[in-house]
């Protein structure tokens, strides 16, 4: 069984939208807002998935690091 991680970073954001790496965390805080998660609470691949319309598993095709 693979594991694959299941937080999602700015980075990924910039992988998976094309946005600039402040548009990403920009985004992130938007999810976390919108899902009212604390500062030192992790987005998740599904929260991500959720927000923003896009499979989990396309979502998940890059985090294949």
């Amino acid at each position: 069984m693979k594991l694959t991680r299941v937080c999602i970073y700015p980075k990924d954001v910039q992988r998976i939208t094309g946005k600039s790496e402040k548009a990403s965390r920009r985004l992130l805080q938007k999810i976390k807002d919108n899902m009212g998660k604390e500062q030192h609470q992790f987005i998740t691949t599904d929260d991500f998935a959720n927000y923003t319309g896009i499979q989990n598993s396309l979502v998940q095709e890059y985090l294949n690091d």
